[in-house]
């Protein structure tokens, strides 16, 4: 069975933190959501508040995360937006280590709205793939990786595209925001479980 990993900190975007938990879980997949602790902070706890004040408890922590797959990664890592649950993420070198992981195996890395561009700009996944992230974010690379020469380094290659919902290159898939949260996961769906499996969530749950 296919295994995604969902993370979750202090400020998480609902709609796009929740959406691919429950499509995928439809599919019959293995998701596991896990708690990111606020930038700065070490304190672990199951439940996060969402930037819209709705509390979810997770499956798990990160560090019992970490230490529970070892070496064995997840087929897939989600990062959804909202702020300042994005810069919260981006704050954990353990998360920027378990993207560089994925990345060198193959394994899909997925993130919409602020998080293609406040998480994994950094990482340096997007360099050489086209991407996509919430409107006017792509301009604030510099910001995000830490000044201009960096930015230009760690995303050299890529192309940022434009009003679409989502973008899939290679092993990257990235989405524009929550509006475009149902489309994005149900390509998630389609990548993990296959197009039949697509079509039958998206035919029993009356989507566009």
């Amino acid at each position: 069975m296919k295994k995604t990993a969902v993370f979750l900190a202090p400020g998480f975007e609902e709609i796009e933190a929740l959406t691919p938990v429950d499509y995928l879980r439809r599919a019959g997949l293995e998701v596991t959501t896990v708690s990111v602790p606020e930038a700065g902070s070490e304190e672990m706890s199951y439940a996060v508040q969402g930037s819209h004040k709705i509390p979810v408890f997770a499956d798990t922590t990160l560090v019992e995360y970490l230490d529970e797959i070892g070496e064995e990664l997840p087929d897939a890592i989600f990062f959804p937006g909202g702020l300042p649950g994005a810069t919260n993420l981006a704050a954990s070198d353990d998360l920027r280590e378990l993207v560089t992981r994925m990345a060198d195996a193959g394994r899909i890395v997925s993130a919409v709205c602020a998080s293609p561009a406040v998480v994994l700009s950094r990482s340096g996944i997007l360099a050489g793939k086209k991407w996509t992230c919430y409107p006017g974010m792509n301009e604030q690379l510099a910001d995000y990786c830490g000044g201009a020469q960096n930015a230009r380094k760690l995303t050299e290659g890529s192309v940022h595209v434009p009003d679409v919902p989502f973008v899939f290159d290679k092993n990257l898939l990235t989405g524009r925001g929550p509006g475009t949260a149902e489309q994005f996961s149900m390509k998630l769906v389609e990548l993990l479980a296959g197009a039949e499996t697509a079509k039958r969530i998206h035919d029993g749950s009356c989507q566009r």
